[in-house]
């Protein structure tokens, strides 16, 4: 309904608001330099074929424009761009590993990514038990690739807390 009321809008009086603009007058050329205006004026004294091949209207250049044929069509909206986008072939899915947390109702995730819990999971194994969970173990179990888990294993570390006793026996101690 919206796009009727612009349309409407946009026609409304369109020849008379054509017709004024044809009809209004020509902008005026720039005021040339000083030194070029005497040169030009001397030109055209001694060349006065120019002024004429200036005002001349070419015959066979006004067919050819008037041969010329304009057909525009409308952008393709946006909303049909991301339809076709959506329609793309299904991924390869893969339940979640562990349910310890409640991880936000996701029910699968794509082959080669993982949740943030399933990575924290898989650094700390790897922290705890390296001999056991190796790389290579880890891109099968997670189904990634095994240059990328490397890189994850070199990159990130998990944060580990450590409580450390006083040492000075003045501290308080906790009840």
């Amino acid at each position: 309904m919206g796009a009727a009321a612009a349309r409407a809008l946009r026609s409304f009086n369109l020849e008379n608001r054509a017709e004024r603009e044809i009809s209004k007058m020509k902008p005026s050329p720039a005021p040339r330099h000083p030194s070029t205006e005497s040169f030009l004026r001397e030109q055209m004294s001694q060349h006065p074929e120019i002024k004429e091949e200036i005002d001349r209207k070419d015959d066979k250049l006004l067919s050819l424009l008037r041969d010329v044929y304009v057909d525009s069509r409308d952008p393709v909206s946006s909303l049909q761009v991301k339809d076709a986008a959506t329609h793309q072939e299904p991924k390869e899915l893969r339940l979640v590993k562990g349910h310890d947390f409640n991880m936000m109702n996701i029910k699968n995730i794509p082959k080669g990514k993982i949740s943030v819990v399933e990575a924290l999971t898989l650094l700390n194994n790897h922290k705890l038990y390296p001999e056991t969970w190796t790389a290579e173990k880890i891109a099968e179990e997670y189904y990634l690739e095994q240059k990328d888990v490397k890189s994850l294993l070199k990159y990130f570390v998990t944060f580990e807390v450590k409580i450390c006793p006083p040492e000075d026996k003045k501290a308080i101690s906790s009840k």
